[in-house]
């Protein structure tokens, strides 16, 4: 490239010496620029020599005649050694942004999929794929004190080091270090050894190996600390509804049992009543028999579906057969009363058939005993979005808004009806949970004394 300009500027193009200079100057920064300063320093002396040579007289020769000369040809090289080191530096630092950029993006990335681990199993199973993912290392090895439990991603076979060797390092590993290509970090719980890192076949600063050393060891503490947390309100929110339980159950035990209780003395006694008077005594037995057996059932049920214990059988259903079949278990409350039915031409949704009509059944049932008897009922059902809703609508005292989002709570009853009528408050509770296990959504729309709006929704199945 030297060589070209001079003879460019020798045989063709006859400028004036200056412009020469310049010429050569902007080729000296250029190659500063793009290879370094040690090209540079080598050119700018080369050029310093071709200058003299070709373009101060005496043409032709290394001979400087005029002193001023001396003075432009100093001035010449010392610019060009100035302005190649400027010109290196620049290019260093840029180099070091682009490097600086490079590190921060992978520490970006690496905490994004470290955050992302919802439990200490899961994270560190995760943590050598990931690194190797944003590093785009050969080898990813993570060793743990505890357990002598070893993590590893990429070839392995890159690292050749046993549990022994990588417990002894992790225990004595002051710092990040590199061997090669290799990198060792130190991952510590304060001041205690935890385990270490290695990473094969990538360039890291220091800075950022000790880094990603914290924030392996911040990630394993914070999923430690999740899964703390989790399971202490798991604790708090069994022991909950387990008393709850224990009072509700109490509760609604005490009715039924004092009714048996009180009609099977009263048939011990040794008087004598008539066939009349101990048929009523039974069936108050055999009917309050049945609500304890409802509640011992709803109880186990709720308990299963909580545990997910429940096994349901998703199939292509249709939403007027299982309409059709709640009606059916619900006709003894529903003798006196007109149901309108509108269900348009719906497609088939994906559900387990016995559990929706289970829903179905006790929201009519819910809604023939909340309403006045020989009110009308109403169900409905709409297409939209991807989902079906079933709506079952009443004319009954409504529910109070600020009760309308406890109704779904388990053992919770709301307060005006819940003086006409028994129930466990658990039937809600096992609609919404039965829903939910469909990837639907049971909800209510009420205003006092105007009656209340159940709805629920299904998936249609994917044609």
């Amino acid at each position: 490239m030297l060589t070209g300009i001079v003879a460019v500027y020798h045989l063709w193009l006859h400028v004036s010496a200056t412009t020469v200079a310049l010429t050569l100057l902007l080729l000296v920064l250029f190659l500063a620029a793009q290879w370094g300063l040690r090209y540079a320093v080598v050119t700018s002396m080369a050029a310093t020599a071709a200058y003299n040579y070709y373009f101060l007289p005496p043409i032709g020769t290394f001979t400087i005649s005029d002193p001023q000369n001396w003075l432009a040809i100093f001035a010449f090289l010392t610019v060009a050694v100035v302005g190649s080191r400027l010109s290196e530096r620049a290019r260093e630092e840029a180099e070091d942004a682009r490097r600086g950029q490079r590190e921060l993006e992978v520490l970006y990335g690496l905490s994004r999929q470290l955050l992302q681990a919802e439990n200490v199993a899961g994270l560190l199973n995760a943590i050598s794929p990931a690194i190797m993912l944003v590093t785009r290392a050969d080898a990813i090895v993570l060793y743990l004190l505890d357990g002598d439990r070893r993590y590893m991603a990429g070839d392995s076979s890159a690292i050749q080091m046993d549990d022994v060797s990588l417990r002894q390092l992790a225990q004595t590993l002051p710092a990040p270090d590199t061997v090669g290509l290799q990198a060792r970090v130190p991952l510590s719980v304060g001041v205690r050894p935890r385990g270490l890192l290695l990473i094969n076949g990538v360039t890291l600063s220091m800075d950022t190996l000790e880094a990603i050393g914290g924030l392996i060891s911040v990630s394993i503490d914070r999923a430690q600390a999740l899964e703390d947390v989790t399971r202490g309100e798991a604790a708090k929110e069994s022991e909950r509804l387990r008393s709850l339980m224990i009072d509700s159950i109490t509760h609604e035990l005490r009715t039924p049992l004092t009714a048996i209780k009180a009609a099977a003395s009263t048939l011990l006694l040794p008087k004598t009543l008539d066939d009349e008077e101990q048929r009523e005594l039974l069936t108050v037995i055999d009917e309050e028999s049945d609500r304890l057996n409802q509640l011992v059932s709803e109880a186990v049920e709720m308990a299963q579906l909580d545990t997910k214990e429940v096994h349901m059988t998703f199939a292509p259903t249709a939403v007027a057969a299982v309409v059709e079949q709640s009606l059916q278990n619900c006709s003894s409350l529903l003798e006196n009363r007109e149901v309108k039915v509108d269900l348009p031409t719906l497609p088939l949704v994906k559900a387990d058939a016995e559990f929706i009509t289970k829903v179905l059944t006790n929201l009519i049932e819910n809604a023939a005993k909340y309403s006045p008897e020989g009110s009308p009922l109403a169900i409905s059902s709409e297409h939209k979005d991807g989902m079906v809703s079933v709506s079952v609508a009443d004319r009954g005292m409504g529910i109070d808004l600020s009760e309308q989002g406890l109704i779904f709570e388990r053992f919770y009853r709301a307060s005006v009806p819940s003086q006409q009528t028994w129930g466990t408050g658990m039937g809600l509770a096992i609609s919404r949970a039965i829903i939910e296990a469909h990837h639907g959504v049971l909800s209510v729309t009420s205003q006092l004394g105007e009656g209340s709006v159940f709805s629920f929704t299904l998936p249609v199945v994917e044609s």
